[in-house]
């Protein structure tokens, strides 16, 4: 049993709390909200007064929020954890951040003799409840090695993408062709529909076919069609388009970072950016067969 200190108790950090307590570790948490807090305590974790009691004899830091500042706020500036864990402690930022940002804060925790990795995740809410998310870690292979027993806990696959940073950019690239898939799987079940197609026989036609993607597979955009999944709940809960494009926006900075064309993934934030614009930003990434779709 690991004590434990997580900060940062959204929609994924709530779960993925819950899951450390589940696998037996002693888990202290903090969150500006003290709904998401209660639900962690139910889940059998200890409630800290702040950031910086959770992190008091803690062996891991885990933090989950939403930016790159947010993540500078806590290690170095406003609340400055880095100074305040132990020099054994293991800083693990499971937050999606850009890639620099990653990279500042673990040579910030190496000056203090920390280690610390970035370890964005993928798969959703039902991935970070289930406990089948995937992880891609950037850091030394002393750190990942150290921190894998704990990710397991959360985490079906995890994946060590290289130095620091390396997690963060590995993210940006799924995402971005998370959105591609996603936008072209409902531009093209759309058409199938304006043809006269019934959506479920072409999701099951593609999905046996070339065009078959996650999309198909797991997370059918097309109300009605799948069950379980946002899309046949109005679009609530999942994966925020808000999110969404804060990720396509990461993306496009390693683009540029790189030189590297992306002109699908351009286009996917296009789309994205456009939904948002509409006032989507709340509903799951999946909403954006909306988009397309002449009832909406």
């Amino acid at each position: 049993m690991a004590k434990i200190a997580f900060v940062g108790l959204g929609n994924m950090g709530g779960p993925m709390a819950a899951n450390l307590v589940k696998a037996g570790h002693d888990v202290s948490v903090f969150d500006l909200s003290a709904a998401a807090v209660g639900h962690a305590v139910e889940a059998g974790a200890h409630s800290a007064e702040s950031s910086i009691a959770a992190v008091e004899g803690a062996e891991y830091l885990i933090t989950m929020l939403p930016a790159g500042v947010h993540v500078s706020s806590v290690m170095v500036k406003k609340d400055a954890l880095l100074d305040k864990v132990s020099k054994d402690c293991l800083v693990i930022d499971s937050s999606t951040i850009d890639a620099a940002t990653a990279r500042e804060m673990a040579q910030e925790a190496s000056d203090r003799g920390i280690q610390f990795v970035d370890a964005p995740v993928s798969g959703g809410v039902g991935g970070a409840v289930a406990g089948t998310l995937a992880f891609m870690v950037g850091g030394s292979e002393e750190a990942f090695a150290k921190a894998l027993p704990v990710l397991e806990c959360m985490g079906k696959n995890i994946f060590h993408a290289g130095d620091s940073g390396a997690g963060q950019v590995a993210k940006a690239c799924n995402n971005m062709m998370l959105a591609v898939l996603m936008a072209g799987t409902s531009e093209a079940l759309n058409m199938g529909i304006n043809n006269g197609l019934d959506p479920k026989v072409l999701s099951e036609i593609m999905s046996k076919s070339s065009g078959n993607n996650w999309a198909l597979q797991v997370y059918n955009p097309v109300p009605g069609v799948m069950e379980g999944v946002p899309s046949s709940n109005d679009y609530q809960g999942g994966f925020m388009v808000d999110l969404m494009c804060k990720d396509l926006g990461l993306a496009m900075d390693n683009s540029q970072a790189s030189r590297s064309p992306v002109p699908m993934g351009s286009a996917a934030r296009g789309v994205f950016n456009l939904h948002q614009a509409k006032g989507n930003g709340g509903l799951d990434f999946s909403s954006v067969f909306r988009l397309f779709n002449r009832e909406d």
